[in-house]
């Protein structure tokens, strides 16, 4: 599902996934706990500021320099090996990215 900016060409699906793996780390386990959504949002900022920082973007259609929502843009990214190859390097960046918060 949250492949290809779930589908969109938007969020990168490796960031998605992380974010809710943070998520699941921070976020509320209670309705009004303030201070866990404080802290969740917080990170998830920091996450996407790196990620950023480290890839250029976190919009997929950014990442990959085509428009996975046409046709052409598909042909491009499998001729050219980004959903094998380039895709992969965003999960590990995301993964590594996530790692380091939550070891903070």
């Amino acid at each position: 599902c949250f492949g290809s900016g779930m589908r969109k060409g938007e969020v990168c699906g490796a960031c998605t996934g992380a974010l809710m793996a943070l998520g699941l780390k921070y976020g509320q386990s209670e309705v009004g706990d303030v201070d866990s959504k404080l802290k969740s949002d917080d990170v998830c900022v920091k996450f996407l500021e790196e990620f950023e920082s480290v890839n250029g973007s976190y919009i997929c259609n950014e990442l990959l320099g085509c428009d996975i929502r046409t046709k052409e843009g598909v042909e491009y990214a499998v001729e050219n090996n980004l959903f094998t190859e380039f895709c992969p390097k965003m999960v590990e960046s995301a993964t590594l990215i996530a790692e380091k918060l939550i070891e903070e």
